[in-house]
């Protein structure tokens, strides 16, 4: 065990010793509100775009009458074949007769949907001519069901019109959109409150997306009772992936700092870099994950620990939709678009599959090693948050104070060790680094550049944990 983890250290050290420590990468807010010097070429301004939320332990009932304010006659209701045998999707469809409203379901949503998956969704919303969608489900659920609503209302666009370059063409969304609810059952994506709907490019074996304020649900239904039918993993690797984006939207590159300045707001990304607004949300977010992740994987009765993760889920969505998250989600594309034989454990699904809160996590350790040097400070925070004792730490030990919280948060929830767990060896790495190159939209709001040897680095870091 000493040798992996002499290496792995050995490696870090490498990253931390080539880090730029100049004043411009430090993670402060210093310009002046409001100012757009002539020629600025980065950002002056960010966005917060987000869905109305409402929470409640029984929430999920009133949908029918939501439905019925909109005026909606022809709905379709998107789930997965799992939940579809369960009583959350039951109590959906009940308000919907209660308050006389005309539905059809397509509940063939793919766990970690591809590009394919997304398509055949999107023909179903384009024969059904529906008037308002309803997404019950987790991420894969709420992500289909943007994209579905998306392409029935703009139905001359080609597939890549919309998806994230370089893989599509990035072109804003301008034609409107129908009313769209989503009603998560897991704690994890915050795909309720943002306008990224992200899926499997089959043809390239990578994750990409779809980015855009237009697409975010237009009221999110957060109902803790849901959260009692997630198993043991599916809540851990949920929380992780709430963890994630927390820790990352913290530590992106301020908005202030991300280029190009767009010359109209239309074309300002979803994802804008951190801000103080964001900021506030993430922190939150990690002091709830620090506190009630553990019990709500451990209990699955503890309806006090689930219900505060699904409120974590929401705050981290709200963080992190408007900021962005970077490495370990740009990172995370590849391992899970690459899977091999792994399937995860709790997951009902007929193919292989690496959990994308998993595929996130894995790298955490990692990637906050390697950024802790342009905002130790944040790191330290983050560190002390989840446990960590931080008041004789040096600035310089804010990365492997961070990764060896987290390493002992993973450890404690039996985390696979490491990428050469679920399938990967050092083979593997420069598959795994040519699936993050076209991750631009959210690696280049890491607030340290990384270069292809800095993520074969990360990546070989990677492979064991513990």
């Amino acid at each position: 065990m000493a040798a992996p983890r002499d290496r792995v250290a050995h490696l870090l050290r490498q990253l931390q010793r080539a880090a730029c420590q100049c004043p411009s990468h430090s993670h402060t807010y210093s310009q002046a509100p409001g100012l757009s010097p002539p020629g600025k070429t980065t950002d002056y301004a960010f966005e917060m775009a987000v869905s109305n939320i409402r929470y409640g332990a029984g929430v999920t009932k009133e949908v029918g009458m939501d439905l019925q304010n909109m005026g909606a006659k022809n709905v379709c209701l998107m789930t997965d074949k799992n939940l579809s045998q369960l009583p959350p999707v039951q109590t959906v469809m009940d308000s919907f007769v209660k308050n006389g409203i005309n539905f059809k379901v397509y509940d063939n949503v793919r766990v970690e949907p591809t590009d394919r998956s997304f398509m055949e969704a999107i023909e179903f919303a384009r024969r059904g001519a529906f008037d308002a969608y309803v997404a019950m489900g987790g991420g894969s659920t709420i992500d289909t069901c943007k994209a579905a609503n998306l392409y029935a209302s703009s139905p001359d666009s080609d597939f890549l019109d919309y998806v994230n370059a370089p893989i599509g063409k990035g072109k804003p969304v301008t034609v409107p959109l129908k009313p769209l609810i989503a009603v998560p059952t897991t704690s994890g994506t915050g795909s309720e409150t943002t306008g990224v709907a992200i899926f499997d490019y089959e043809r390239l074996k990578v994750k990409t997306g779809i980015a855009s304020r237009a697409i975010k649900p237009t009221l999110g239904l957060i109902d803790p009772l849901h959260t009692l039918y997630m198993p043991e993993r599916v809540i851990a690797n949920s929380g992780f992936d709430v963890l994630c984006h927390a820790l990352e939207s913290y530590t992106a590159l301020p908005y202030h700092m991300r280029s190009p300045c767009p010359a109209n707001p239309i074309t300002r990304p979803a994802y804008q870099g951190s801000n103080p607004i964001s900021d506030i949300w993430a922190v939150h977010a990690l002091r709830i994950v620090a506190k009630y992740l553990k019990r709500a994987v451990r209990n699955p009765d503890d309806l006090e620990a689930r219900s505060n993760m699904h409120l974590a889920s929401a705050f981290a969505g709200i963080g992190f939709g408007n900021a962005g998250v970077h490495l370990c989600h740009g990172m995370s594309y590849p391992i899970s678009g690459l899977v091999k034989t792994y399937k995860a454990k709790d997951y009902n699904v007929d193919h292989p599959l690496v959990p994308h809160g998993l595929s996130v996590v894995l790298t955490s350790p990692a990637v906050f090693t390697f950024t802790a040097q342009m905002s130790p400070e944040h790191h330290l925070e983050m560190a002390e948050i989840l446990g960590a004792d931080t008041r004789t730490a040096r600035i310089p030990d804010a990365g492997p104070i961070l990764a060896d919280t987290l390493r002992k948060l993973l450890c404690d929830l039996d985390v696979d060790d490491g990428l050469a767990a679920i399938g990967y060896s050092k083979a593997d790495i420069p598959a795994l680094v040519k699936g993050t190159l076209p991750q631009e939209r959210v690696t280049k709001l890491a607030p340290r550049p990384q270069s292809e040897e800095d993520l074969s680095v990360l990546f070989e870091a990677s492979m064991k944990l513990y």
